[in-house]
């Protein structure tokens, strides 16, 4: 017998909305889950036929190297030919593709097909006079605005690699992702906007590359043509974008690329301190974003689209660039916070642009709960026809307000469980198909054969999330380390499946329901990070001993970060310093997003007598639990002061 949901609640896909779907009904759904599965070579043939491809391939899928799995093996392809060149050849060179809108409110732009193909081949020729070439790895640390998406895809159009950092992150974690993929060329803005307030992009690459002998050239995008540079420094390697630009060619002829060529790396946290680069390749990427779009978000002419991610992230790379522009639909891209000017902004965005799709954050979610519905009701969200949620499991409360206020009760919800790794939707209700059920992410999507084990491999209602079959859109490895790849990912059910790191739960009509980290990584707003990335960052403080850090609930972002932390015997100082210097080093180190909700000093930490922390204890500690079985720490009494510090 199955688990009961968490939630009972079911809420059908209306009729007229099931009427106009892409996928319709549940037994098509059935009919297409079980043929993806019993044949996933002739199911994903069929889907990359709708593509285009500069050579056919030989063979769907490869999997004699597994658990490395090779898809559309021989196959040669260009995903900038299937985001844009197809569009505009199909007649479609006229219609938006990316209405930007900047945080201040007067800066906008519209992109049509035609012209962001334009600008790729101008920005694509651009790289080629930098020495830039195909295999070269290109860093991106831009802020959200339309040369972000452009320079993705520059990149993908001549066959470089490109790493995007999020522009949130510190120079340190720059200098980490440059090095290990030994970049060529950075791209950057002389400086972004961020809740009113400049953030000077480009000086913060200069101290992360410092010392970073790969890089040849730092490509600088005035963010205010119009207007004086934001202040900066300027080095030999130094070049302005729209200085180059006009002496290159207007045209860039696709690159031919094999469909198991190397897309992007997209860096990612994980249980231990080092980040690591995940790897994508062309083809089968290029194939799953496309599908995953075009069903889960039930994409049709004339929608208007709007992804509320950065494209920093994983979301943004397939719901922003890949995925969402295969399918040649308009889409809404915003430069700046939620909450900027005030608490409205979102919402007066849906309005002006009528957009019918929306896609965010839980996190977003709970804080505009938290803001009050004033904000929403006095604009017009007519247009919606669509939510989806993405980067964490959505609390019950929330998804009813998402449901009542945004969706007007009559918008299907997506809740897209998936990760950096999957490179797109692996659990997601299907709009014209699935009754949801607040906070779950209900069933699979075509090919993917999900399941609930427990330890030993047998299923169960409650347990660990397992993969069971390749995707097309599955990681190719991890950057430069084959043996974290395997340890990280197939370290299970004797490598036969692929571990995500999420514990679920499966309910009685077979939905799956997601209960988090499994490992040591915490996901605060949609942002993972490996608490041993916090820990190895306190550790380099000359007063600190040792230190712990763990995940906590948190109203609004979902996980908050609590760190224990010990001072070394005989040093002197205040504690409000420490805190203060430690906080400043998380902002240094990996950037402000991931500061701790608290930092607790302490003697000592509850242990084992073998020595291990048992972070069990601590979130007891720390979401006032009662705390059980202390009898085999080293020393039990630890606990009881740790309450007390906790308290203060």
């Amino acid at each position: 017998m199955s688990a009961p949901s968490p939630d009972t609640r079911k809420f059908p896909p209306t009729p007229e909305f099931v009427a106009q779907a892409n996928l319709s009904g549940v037994e098509a759904y059935k009919a297409a889950h079980k043929r993806s599965l019993d044949d996933p070579e002739g199911f994903w043939g069929d889907i990359a036929s709708e593509l285009t491809w500069m050579k056919p391939w030989d063979k769907v899928l490869d999997d004699s190297k597994a658990p490395v799995y090779e898809w559309f093996v021989g196959g040669k392809t260009n995903v900038t030919v299937n985001c844009l060149d197809r569009h505009v050849a199909n007649g479609l060179a006229d219609q938006p593709a990316i209405l930007w809108e900047g945080e201040p409110a007067d800066e906008t732009r519209v992109l049509t097909y035609g012209q962001l193909l334009a600008e790729v081949e101008r920005f694509a020729n651009v790289l080629k006079a930098l020495g830039v070439g195909k295999g070269d790895g290109v860093s991106i640390y831009l802020p959200m605005i339309p040369e972000l998406a452009i320079s993705v895809l520059a990149c993908a159009r001549i066959g470089a690699v490109h790493s995007v950092i999020f522009a949130g992150f510190s120079a340190e974690s720059i200098k980490d992702r440059v090095m290990d993929q030994k970049s060529k060329l950075v791209i950057t803005a002389d400086g972004g906007w961020r809740r009113g307030k400049a953030l000077m992009l480009k000086d913060i690459v200069d101290e992360g590359v410092a010392d970073c002998s790969s890089i040849e050239k730092v490509l600088v995008v005035q963010r205010h043509l119009d207007k004086e540079p934001f202040p900066h420094t300027w080095n030999d390697r130094d070049v302005w974008y729209h200085e180059i630009a006009p002496t290159v060619p207007a045209e860039c002829a696709p690159e031919e690329m094999d469909a198991e060529d190397m897309l992007f790396l997209l860096y990612t946290s994980g249980s231990t301190g080092k980040p690591k680069g995940v790897m994508h390749t062309t083809g089968g990427y290029m194939v799953y974003t496309y599908l995953t779009s075009k069903l889960t978000f039930d994409l049709k002419p004339g929608d208007v689209y709007w992804c509320t991610a950065d494209v920093g992230w994983i979301t943004g790379h397939s719901y922003i660039v890949y995925g969402i522009l295969q399918n040649g639909v308009a889409q809404v891209m915003y430069e700046g916070a939620p909450n900027s000017p005030d608490e409205s902004r979102f919402w007066q965005i849906v309005e002006k642009y009528k957009v019918s799709i929306f896609y965010t954050a839980p996190t977003a979610i709970r804080a505009f709960m938290k803001w009050g519905d004033q904000h929403v009701v006095k604009h017009d969200l007519s247009s919606l026809r669509l939510l989806g949620t993405v980067g964490e499991p959505i609390n019950p409360e929330a998804w009813m307000w998402y449901h009542r206020l945004i969706g007007a009760e009559k918008c299907p919800i997506v809740d897209t469980w998936w990760q950096t790794e999957t490179g797109g939707h692996m659990l997601t209700p299907l709009p014209g198909v699935t009754a949801t059920k607040p906070g779950s992410a209900t069933t699979p999507f075509l090919g993917i054969d999900a399941a609930v084990l427990d330890e030993d491999g047998n299923e169960t209602d409650r347990g660990i999330l397992a993969i069971r079959k390749p995707w097309p859109a599955m990681l190719r490895g991890v950057w430069g380390d084959e043996q974290r790849f395997k340890d990280t990912y197939w370290c299970k059910w004797g490598g036969k499946y692929y571990f995500p790191g999420d514990g679920a739960i499966k309910d009685e009509d077979g939905y799956f329901w997601i209960t988090g980290r499994v490992d040591d990584v915490v996901n605060v707003s949609g942002h993972r990070i490996g608490t041993a990335e916090l820990e190895s960052v306190f550790v380099e403080h000359p007063a600190v001993a040792e230190s712990a850090v763990i995940g906590v609930p948190h109203e609004i972002k979902g996980q908050g970060l609590v760190a224990f932390v010990i001072i070394r015997t005989g040093v002197e100082g205040e504690e409000a310093v420490w805190r203060k210097e430690l906080t400043a080093m998380v902002d240094s180190k990996i950037g402000k997003f991931a500061r701790p909700e608290k930092i607790v000093f302490s003697a000592d930490l509850p242990k084992t007598r073998s020595g291990k922390i048992m972070r069990r204890l601590l979130r007891d500690i720390a979401e006032d639990r009662p705390l059980g079985n202390v009898t085999t720490l080293a020393d039990p009494s630890v606990v009881d002061n740790l309450k007390e510090k906790f308290k203060a």
